[in-house]
């Protein structure tokens, strides 16, 4: 079962326990209100323990993409091409794609360039 579809039940039976809740207090029913307010303490216990288990969750497409793009430079300089030609070409095709889309997306992590090797990228 996915997280996601984990999320919906669980949304579901807090919205029927909280009208469950709400409609055993109208009635001045403490065992039907108590009923429903363990019930949805339970979906949601059982959410949280759902999440915890499921780890971080699906990667982002640019990870992956970063991954793969990673993996090409590596297979190209093990088959003797030059490291820091294949990462220029890489910069400019980043370039190119950033003045496509007319978007600068990263600028603001490595200035709008990607590093070179061996470059410290964190603050």
């Amino acid at each position: 079962m996915s997280p996601r579809l984990v999320r919906g039940v669980v949304f579901l039976v807090c919205v029927a326990g909280i009208a469950g809740m709400i409609g055993g207090s109208i009635a001045d029913d403490n065992a039907l209100t108590l009923t429903f307010g363990l019930v949805t303490a339970a979906a949601v216990m059982c959410l949280i323990v759902a999440t915890a288990v499921a780890g971080a969750g699906s990667v982002d497409a640019g990870e992956v993409a970063g991954r793969r793009v990673e993996e090409l430079v590596a297979a190209l300089v093990a088959e003797g091409a030059d490291e820091s030609a294949v990462r220029e070409v890489v910069r400019q095709a980043v370039a190119l794609g950033r003045s496509q889309a007319g978007e600068k997306a990263g600028a603001e992590v490595h200035g709008g360039r990607t590093p070179r090797p061996g470059d410290r990228t964190f603050t």
